[in-house]
């Protein structure tokens, strides 16, 4: 089974491809010949996880997964959100939105926040969706040099680590992305042992 993933981000492609099985190919958009903006223009995370999948399927013809992720904090009612990506503006710069976030949390005693990764898989012109949740807090200041976008501000749950401080492995065992990954894994291999 080969399926492509619908990101141009490499440091997602990585983590996915850790967690995927040999028997299924991963393309990137690369492989595909797709280099143009996928459009997320809906206002949900599932919605644009939904929107970028069916793109790639109607267009190239592939079956396909996409991914949308953000970062929804308490006691901004859920912001960044649908937005972290573009929350300090459309050049999507990481330490731009990190320094946005710490900035509207100076003053703040609640920190906490969850991580969330809806994939949408586009299968046989049916669609489904895996949702992951990472619970935990929002740090003072950037710790930790692995990982990306808010990865160094943000501490799991159970851990005195940031998402930027662990090894790869563990974070994906304990994150959102990890745990989507999971679900939609599950749901294919049953695919699989049943062809």
């Amino acid at each position: 089974m080969q399926l492509v993933f619908a990101t141009n981000n490499q440091n997602k492609i990585k983590e996915v491809q850790l967690l995927i099985p040999s028997s299924i190919k991963v393309l990137s958009l690369n492989d595909i010949g797709c280099f143009e903006d996928i459009p997320e223009t809906q206002n949900t995370i599932e919605g644009n996880a939904k929107q970028k999948a069916n793109y790639i399927f109607t267009k190239y013809g592939y079956n396909c997964f996409a991914d949308d992720t953000g970062l929804e904090v308490e006691t901004l009612n859920g912001a960044p959100g649908v937005f972290s990506a573009r929350y300090a503006g459309l050049q999507k710069n990481e330490n731009d939105n990190i320094n946005k976030l710490l900035g509207e949390l100076m003053n703040k005693k609640n920190r906490n926040a969850q991580f969330k990764t809806v994939i949408a898989l586009q299968l046989n012109n049916k669609i489904e969706t895996f949702t992951g949740i990472c619970k935990g807090t929002i740090t003072s200041n950037k710790i930790g040099s692995h990982g990306f976008g808010y990865d160094p501000i943000f501490k799991p749950n159970n851990y005195d680590q940031t998402f930027a401080e662990m090894e790869v492995g563990l974070k994906n065992k304990i994150g959102h992305r990890g745990k989507a990954v999971k679900l939609l894994m599950t749901y294919l291999n049953k695919l699989i042992v049943k062809n």
